[in-house]
């Protein structure tokens, strides 16, 4: 295998018209918040707003990791209490006939060591996944213009949205019966309606891996993989997504695999373009730690809503040693923060960074 490249700042070249472009998104944001919000009487995230699970859980080290692995988080063996949260990633809350792509979000408590700007006073580690290997967009400027598109779309009638999911979910089934497959078509409704705990869930975009630059990636490892191939049909029930997670983790609970993707290559795995899939032959995903969520509910009405309200999940909540790299992880950073300070403010309740998973109970 060949040697993993080794990070230093001269890795990312920033566009010229980057911070318009991070202005840009922080307004298209807002478009996107306060259309929710009036509609909602409450404010919800930008992204993902809709939660379809939330569990807790541990993420064990993996022992015995050899250099180039133990790096940053993964540098010594340990355990860390986590918080998991399922989503969808459009900014509204829709039915579940109307097919998105997955969202999985992991925050790990009580990580030590020298912090990302902006979460000096956090002790936690973010990852934001998506069950697809590659972003919807290549860069900072082609991320706004899908998000302008997807704006727009914000307070379209539902059942209008229904019938362009349905439309798009044929167009995706088209490509993917030729072994291909589009992720904004998929952003716009027309991912395969897939069961969340069975997904592969990827950062899509690199990051620091200490010394190096990786991916990462989570796989499913018990009898949740099982799940994989199977769809949730939402039929009449809006909230069907929840209900299957929910009675999967009050049966089976779940364990995943946290795994890495060394960048090899800077030419063939770039950094600035988050839409090329880094080739995983050349540079396989390799396990550097355990997530375990024991049994139990994966939502409960009223309180899992309230932690919703009090939990946020960014790229840039984390470590030094895992800085987001390339355009598309700096562009999120502000706009991230902003959503966040947005929903704190109207809905007047502070965003909480759990040092311990007891704090989530008080």
């Amino acid at each position: 295998m060949a040697q993993p490249v080794r990070f230093s700042t001269s890795v990312e070249t920033p566009a010229p018209d980057e911070a318009d472009t991070i202005r840009g998104l922080e307004e298209q944001f807002k478009t996107i918040l306060d259309t929710t919000s009036q509609d909602y009487g409450h404010a919800v995230r930008a992204v993902h707003a809709k939660g379809h699970g939330l569990a807790r859980g541990t993420l064990t080290i993996t022992e015995g990791l050899p250099p180039e692995l133990s790096q940053g988080l993964f540098a010594r063996p340990g355990e860390y209490e986590a918080i998991v949260r399922l989503s969808t990633n459009a900014g509204d809350i829709l039915d579940d006939k109307i097919m998105l792509p997955r969202g999985l979000a992991l925050k790990i408590l009580g990580v030590d060591g020298p912090r990302l700007a902006g979460s000096e006073s956090d002790t936690a580690q973010d990852f934001v996944m998506v069950n697809g290997p590659a972003f919807a967009a290549p860069t900072p400027a082609a991320f706004l213009k899908n998000l302008k598109l997807l704006a727009r779309t914000t307070d379209v009638a539902e059942g209008g949205k229904k019938i362009l999911s349905a439309v798009l979910r044929g167009a995706e089934a088209a490509l993917e019966a030729v072994g291909t497959e589009s992720a904004f078509l998929q952003t716009l409704g027309g991912a395969k309606p897939v069961h969340p705990l069975g997904a592969t869930y990827y950062s899509q975009t690199p990051f620091r891996f200490g010394d190096y630059i990786a991916k990462f990636a989570l796989f499913p490892v018990s009898s949740i993989k099982n799940y994989a191939d199977v769809t949730v049909e939402a039929g009449d029930n809006p909230d069907a997504i929840r209900d299957a997670v929910d009675s999967t983790l009050i049966e089976t609970g779940g364990t995943w695999e946290l795994r890495a993707q060394l960048c090899t290559d800077l030419e063939t795995m770039p950094i600035e373009d988050a839409s090329v899939v880094w080739d995983d032959t050349e540079s396989p995903f390799r396990t550097v730690a355990t997530l375990t969520v024991p049994p139990q509910r994966g939502w409960v009405k009223g309180e899992s809503d309230r932690m919703e309200d009090r939990l946020s999940f960014a790229p840039w909540h984390g470590l030094a040693a895992h800085q987001p790299l390339g355009g598309v992880n700096r562009a999120r950073k502000a706009p991230y923060d902003f959503s966040s300070g947005y929903r704190s403010r109207f809905n007047g309740c502070p965003i909480h960074e759990p040092a311990r998973l007891a704090a989530l109970d008080g």
